[in-house]
């Protein structure tokens, strides 16, 4: 081979080097940017599991919680709507209590059948992602509105407690908003099981506020029935003595006026030990 043939092969070399140089280069920003947006996508997940988890933490009234936790889930992904439902008996329907577009909505009843995704997920207790709503079958009767809007995709994550679903977090996004990845399907996946062991914390705190009003009012009941018999009584015996003149107590024997006083102490005493066992 000449030094001419060698020179080329050579420069062949060192083209296709720094081809793969340039390629390199290109790749590595990318990959970097892709694993940044990565990371600051799971900061922003842990940012808002945290606030959620304070706004539970702060209060035991279960519709608050919910209405808190639209908020966040709204706010953090700047969602079209963000709206939680709980199941109805019978499961033909269930209850919107908390919206994000709309905080006054609450405790409005809503046929499954109009909302064929949010069934799915009730009765399949498994989450429901359609990626182009516009264009899914199921959902040909609300094309129209679904396209006005300019909706995306539409997420619902049922929230199961033991098994069973007990109510639903319906996410709609925004077609030019930001896409909906399955990092974020399993994000709200958590928030749902956050959700579920808070409204079951809630429900036994209401139920135990619940038994101590009515064992307060059962008392009190039971106090004024107290008071009644004794006034009954008081008057009774009054009214007997005034009908009848002096009670003549003098007539009865030394012993029995004595074991008549040690009686009377004695269910005085039980009487106020009774009242202590209270």
């Amino acid at each position: 081979m000449g030094s001419e043939a060698i020179a080329r092969a050579r420069a062949r070399q060192l083209d296709a080097a720094s081809a793969g140089d340039a390629n390199y280069a290109m790749t590595f920003p990318s990959a970097l940017e892709a694993r940044v947006v990565e990371l600051e996508r799971e900061r922003k997940h842990l940012l808002a599991i945290i606030e959620i988890l304070k706004e539970v933490s702060t209060s035991l009234h279960f519709i608050d919680i919910l209405q808190a936790i639209a908020r966040k889930l709204g706010e953090a992904f700047g969602l079209d709507r963000c709206s939680i439902f709980l199941a109805e008996r019978g499961g033909r329907s269930v209850r919107l209590v908390a919206s994000y577009e709309d905080p006054t909505i609450r405790n409005y009843v809503v046929d499954l059948e109009r909302y064929p995704e949010l069934k799915r997920a009730m009765q399949g207790g498994e989450t429901v992602f359609i990626p182009d709503a516009a264009t899914d079958p199921s959902l040909k009767h609300v094309k129209g509105e679904l396209i006005s809007r300019r909706v995306k995709s539409i997420t619902v994550v049922p929230i199961t407690w033991r098994g069973v679903a007990i109510g639903a977090i319906f996410l709609r996004t925004f077609r030019d908003g930001p896409t909906f990845s399955d990092e974020d399907v399993r994000f709200v996946q958590v928030v749902a099981a956050i959700t579920a062991q808070a409204l079951r914390n809630a429900h036994r705190y209401e139920r135990l506020a619940q038994r101590q009003q009515e064992t307060g009012e059962t008392m009190r009941r039971m106090e004024l029935e107290r008071v009644a018999l004794l006034s009954f009584l008081r008057r009774m015996l009054a009214a007997f003595g005034e009908r009848e003149g002096a009670w003549a107590e003098g007539l009865l024997p030394r012993a029995s006026a004595d074991e008549l006083d040690r009686l009377v102490g004695v269910a005085m005493a039980v009487i106020q030990e009774e009242a202590k066992g209270r």
